[in-house]
């Protein structure tokens, strides 16, 4: 399974931890999207930024 992560929010006044959570998420513009393998190691980055992602579940 994979997961599509959209970044719907600034980064800009976050803290620096979530921004380069956001960055190493391979996001760099809002609205922008990528697919990433599900695994524990993404869950965290994406649960550390989940307010400002929208993510979706992909069945290969």
């Amino acid at each position: 399974m994979k997961l599509k992560i959209t970044l719907l929010k600034s980064p800009i006044a976050q803290m620096p931890k979530n921004v380069r959570t956001v960055e190493a998420l391979g996001l760099r513009k809002i609205g922008q999207s990528v697919v990433r393998e599900d695994n524990p190691c993404v869950r965290g980055q994406v649960f550390a930024v989940k307010h400002m992602l929208r993510v979706e579940e992909i069945n290969d």
